[in-house]
């Protein structure tokens, strides 16, 4: 009886130990699965930020390679616009630069250039003439506070803000302003900027919509004036007679370079910087805007010093 009580014994210990055994190797199994997912998704992380710093560090070549451009003339005249590919270690890179006197600056434009771009968008010329209103009362200082008409507007549309009475700081500021239908602010954006500080546009730069904007501007004449600059004899000059007022052949010190890269197997990145060119200083030009896109989605990034 004892032999089989220490049989009994003897086994069902071995038995503890065997399961013990297994707890052991079913934790360690679960351990060497947790960091082996740890490991993967590591690399994937890595692989990723590796792609993204190739793609910022292209997107600055770029830029680099238009600012050297712009502040290193031919025969001293410094391009409005302009396009050019280059290459960068195995990488290709394709830039378009174009100032920003080729937009309607939402800050100095004149009432007649804001109402007529939005005429041209699909607007009612009688609303235009309302909403170009809104966006003068928006950036206009004001010396009334609470009796200012703006203002009371603002409070009983319901919003828990009142009008900057300042420069608009960025284009996508006009969806704060009120009274002006979303579809007209969302055909805006792509023509207009904050950053040429110009009262007129640049009739060689300007998009067609930008050029049917201008006071006075007929079909006719819109037609006329996209055959006659596209044609590289023509003095440009004689341009300005058909336009009128609103109107010129200068550019502004700011530029919209859009930057497209393709990288490593097919890969692809793309921005929109907007840099402003310095006639000072150890630096060349500032950064006032930036907006990345890669592999399809857009990361707007605020204005940085270069």
């Amino acid at each position: 009886m004892n032999f089989d009580f220490a049989s009994r014994a003897n086994r069902t210990a071995r038995g503890f130990i065997v399961i013990a055994v297994l707890w052991i190797l079913a934790a360690l199994s679960a351990l060497v699965l947790i960091y082996l997912t740890y490991v993967t998704n590591t690399a994937v992380v890595v692989a990723g930020s590796t792609d993204r710093v190739q793609a910022e560090a292209l997107v600055t070549a770029g830029v680099e390679l238009a600012a050297y451009q712009l502040t290193t003339p031919k025969d001293g005249l410094i391009p409005t616009s302009g396009t050019f590919n280059a290459r960068v270690g195995v990488a290709k890179i394709a830039v378009t630069f174009r100032s920003e006197a080729a937009r309607v600056d939402l800050n100095t434009a004149p009432k007649g250039l804001v109402s007529g771009l939005m005429i041209g968008l699909g607007a009612a010329p009688a609303d235009a003439a309302t909403y170009a209103d809104r966006i003068f009362a928006w950036r206009s200082p004001t010396e009334l506070g609470d009796d200012d008409p703006e203002n009371s507007f603002y409070r009983t549309s319901g919003v828990a803000y009142i009008p900057r009475h300042a420069p608009f700081p960025e284009p996508e500021e006009l969806w704060l302003v009120q009274g002006i239908p979303p579809f007209v602010i969302e055909r805006m954006l792509p023509f207009v900027t904050v950053f040429s500080n110009l009262a007129s546009i640049n009739i060689l730069d300007a998009a067609p919509q930008v050029v049917a904007a201008l006071p006075g501007m007929t079909p006719e004449n819109l037609q006329t004036v996209l055959v006659q600059r596209a044609d590289p004899t023509l003095d440009p000059r004689s341009l300005l007679g058909l336009v009128g007022e609103g109107a010129t052949l200068a550019g502004s010190k700011a530029y919209r370079i859009a930057i497209a890269a393709e990288f490593g197997g097919g890969r692809r990145s793309a921005a929109e910087v907007v840099i402003l060119l310095l006639e000072s200083g150890e630096e060349p030009y500032r950064v006032l805007s930036w907006r990345n896109a890669y592999d399809g989605s857009a990361a707007p990034q605020r204005a940085s010093s270069r």
